[in-house]
């Protein structure tokens, strides 16, 4: 039995999702920005999808959504678009300390340029304290930038109250929401959000297509410049078909949201309780309730994380360390050290992100595999330690 249980990196896709595309991949291959017949019926293709995604997001007005390449791009577009169209106005960016590398790696770019960035602290449990985001904000304060959910840990940040203080402040407000969307309910006017990422092979659909929330009167610059699509936003003919299969992943990720989430945790747990019952020194990295219902990031002392990931992988399950854009990256984590986790703690530590098709029998097969695997380790480590003199 093969188990996937890396979601958070990527997800299967949907067979409804590939049979949505297929025409805008085949016979309806036109371009959305021609006037003819075939280039019409792209664009109609491609406008629905807008007002399915805008639908999803609880957004009223479809044109606020602006396709992009990705997660990354959207959140590449937010902070480098407010940035260059709000520079005169001020020069302070605020982030959160466990922000996606794509949040945190423009960032320091923006630092590079001469903006100022303010990273904010979070707590042993891995959340952000919305009073934190309160006294950053300065006059010169352009944009704040907290994730909805942490792509680690699963930890959920208060981001509805988050946005109401910037609004009151008239700061603009950004989440990168890629890992809730679809997870959970993402209302961009209960969140109070003016700018919001998402992309599409978190939820079933293709790889290489997100797309990014703008609010109307958000003051943004466009980063690819040629011709005038999205509105100019962003120039480039639009991948329609990449469109499509997002907009039906949409779609599909909202029926029966609810009911899968409880599923999903109730997997989650017996997972964690399972683990921490077989093995002594299982720690959960997070706070226990406000989080992802498919997430879980453990600890387990004696072992390391890498050998953990290879050691599952040759028994058919497949787990993470965290970001998938880390993967061969000997750093640790920078959302545990940011928790002030032990390095022993985080160099021990692996991500298990459940899915719509994870059943009770294949994280009954994990519960089979994972102790002796653990214990095995623990014992060669002992072993080591004792003929070095090493305490282990």
């Amino acid at each position: 039995m093969r188990v996937y249980l890396d979601h958070n990196a990527t997800t299967p896709l949907a067979p409804e999702v590939l049979a949505a595309m297929t025409p805008y991949l085949t016979e309806r291959f036109g371009n959305p920005s021609s006037i003819h017949a075939w280039g019409q019926e792209a664009r109609q293709a491609l406008e629905r999808a807008r007002a399915t995604v805008a639908q999803a997001l609880g957004a009223a007005d479809k044109d606020t959504i602006v396709f992009t390449a990705g997660g990354t791009e959207a959140d590449n577009l937010a902070l480098l678009g407010v940035a260059a169209a709000q520079q005169a106005r001020g020069r302070h960016i605020v982030v959160s300390a466990v922000e996606h590398h794509a949040v945190l790696h423009t960032a320091d770019h923006l630092a590079r340029l001469g903006f100022e960035v303010t990273r904010l602290p979070i707590d042993t449990h891995g959340l952000l304290d919305p009073d934190e985001v309160r006294r950053a904000i300065r006059s010169e304060t352009i944009l704040v930038s907290a994730m909805h959910a942490n792509n680690e840990t699963g930890v959920l940040f208060p981001v509805a109250r988050i946005g109401r203080m910037c609004r009151e402040r008239g700061v603009a407000f950004h989440t990168d929401a890629v890992q809730s969307f679809g997870k959970l309910p993402v209302d961009v006017d209960d969140l109070n959000v003016d700018l919001l990422s998402l992309s599409g092979h978190k939820i079933h659909g293709p790889k290489g297509v997100g797309a990014l929330f703008v609010r109307r009167g958000t003051s943004m610059r466009p980063l690819i410049h040629g011709g005038a699509q999205e509105r100019a936003r962003r120039a480039g003919t639009e991948n329609v078909a990449a469109a499509v299969g997002l907009a039906r992943s949409a779609e599909l990720m909202q029926q029966d949201q609810e009911a899968t989430a409880k599923r999903l945790a109730d997997l989650r747990d017996r997972l964690e309780l399972g683990l921490m019952a077989a093995l002594p020194g299982v720690l959960r990295n997070g706070h226990p309730t406000e989080r992802l219902a498919h997430t879980s990031n453990l600890a387990f002392a004696g072992a390391e994380t890498e050998s953990l990931i290879v050691a599952l992988d040759l028994c058919g399950v497949a787990v993470s360390s965290g970001a998938a854009c880390s993967s061969g990256s000997l750093e640790p984590s920078h959302v545990l050290a940011a928790m002030g986790l032990s390095r022993e703690r985080v160099g021990g530590s692996i991500r298990f992100s459940l899915g719509r098709g994870t059943t009770a029998e294949q994280v009954d097969r994990v519960l089979e595999l994972l102790p002796p695997i653990v214990e095995r380790m623990r014992r060669v480590g002992a072993g080591l330690a004792a003929s070095t003199g090493v305490r282990a």
